[in-house]
């Protein structure tokens, strides 16, 4: 039986084309960055080459991108370096909205033992910001609003232009994850007129270990960590070649395919949402705007645990919310927040796309899906 991934916003296989880019560095004498020998200066100019390919990708400029190890550290460096900036720091409010991965959130509770104060941001029953409920947030006066492009789980792309207009507006500064739009919609730091943006690299077949904050170049954001200054003094520590060699590979590796990308998880999307409406589910986020590859859906009285790991057993490897958060039990705190009822949210399962999926896999899928529901049906009538 064949394994099928249905599980890529989790994370993506390494490219067997990013690899050999990175392959030089892991294999060879590779200098530190930082050293001015011929080796040291041959890492740099590698370096400064993905530097360029990662900025191309999502419309920024060479030197507003900041590298990061992952994209839970490039998160704690927006909310920690932001709500540390003089100007931010007499405005003690963080805004984050109520579907914010963890990494964004629990920072930003984090610095309410420094005197700051966290509070979500509503969200309507799409998963989308509730507009007029911003608006009254921001009367308090408020150093930083961070608010993901697009949902992990739901896959809902957030009106985030209009959102950075009135965080910045009011006086805030402007942070957005952008981990799951990268390589999947259209994206330009400056046209979105946030002040920082995380991406990642194994989430577009690159490898895990590479991330970055992009940043204005304007904000006088503080470093989270410290050191022999390099980044700019802004992400001390040595380079990790090979990996950010590997993500600029994958950036433009993505931005080649990227229109291709979207048409075909999309039509497996489709193709898989009509298949679902045969079987009575409710899937979240339907009626706005998503990445193309995602499908947030439940089972009325299935856990959606067990579901996944039913699956599993079956050779389909699925999720029940993000991947960051599987030690938790608890239901969705995304669909919480769309007020979802807790026990519809326990039967949430994600499905995610990638370019390697076919419709074969999805129609089998589909028919796979329909028998485990009417076996665990089945096992809970007999346990009542």
């Amino acid at each position: 039986m064949a394994n099928i991934y249905f599980d890529h916003n989790a994370t993506t296989a390494l490219d067997n084309r990013v690899l050999e880019a990175m392959l030089p560095w892991m294999t060879n004498q590779a200098g530190n960055p930082t050293s001015r020998h011929v080796f040291g200066r041959s890492a740099r100019d590698a370096v400064e080459h993905a530097r360029a390919q990662v900025a191309e990708a999502c419309g920024a400029y060479t030197s507003q991108v900041v590298f990061t190890s992952c994209g839970t550290e490039a998160n704690n460096f927006a909310v920690k370096g932001i709500a540390a900036i003089k100007s931010a720091a007499t405005a003690r409010q963080i805004l984050t909205s109520a579907i914010e991965h963890p990494c964004v959130t629990r920072p930003a509770i984090a610095m309410q033992q420094h005197g700051y104060v966290s509070q979500k941001i509503v969200v309507d029953a799409n998963g989308k910001v509730d507009l007029e409920k911003f608006k009254l947030q921001l009367k308090t006066p408020t150093g930083l609003v961070s608010v993901m492009l697009a949902n992990n789980e739901t896959g809902v792309i957030q009106e985030l232009g209009t959102i950075a207009d009135m965080a910045r507006s009011a006086g805030a500064f402007m942070h957005t994850d952008a981990v799951q739009a990268l390589g999947k919609i259209d994206l330009s730091f400056a046209d979105l007129n946030v002040n920082a943006m995380t991406i990642s690299s194994h989430k577009i077949h690159g490898p895990q270990g590479a991330a970055a904050l992009v940043v204005d170049k304007k904000l006088d954001i503080q470093p989270l960590l410290h050191g022999g200054g390099q980044e700019k003094g802004l992400r001390s520590g040595t380079e990790n070649v090979a990996a950010i060699v590997g993500f600029g590979a994958a950036c433009e590796l993505a931005m080649s395919n990227r229109a291709n990308f979207a048409t075909h998880t999309a039509a497996l999307r489709n193709q898989l949402e009509q298949g679902l409406q045969a079987l009575d589910v409710s899937i979240f986020g339907k009626q706005v705007a998503r990445i193309p590859n995602t499908s947030f859906f439940a089972i009325d009285n299935i856990e959606g645990e067990t579901l996944v790991m039913a699956l599993d057993r079956k050779g389909y490897a699925v999720a029940s919310g993000s991947a960051c958060s599987s030690d938790s039990t608890e239901p969705s705190h995304v669909l919480l927040a769309m007020d979802i009822p807790a026990d519809v949210a326990r039967g949430a399962v994600r499905v995610s796309f990638g370019a390697s999926n076919t419709a074969a896999q999805v129609a089998n899928f589909l028919a796979t899906l329909n028998n485990e529901i009417m076996r665990l049906k089945q096992l809970t009538a007999i346990a009542a």
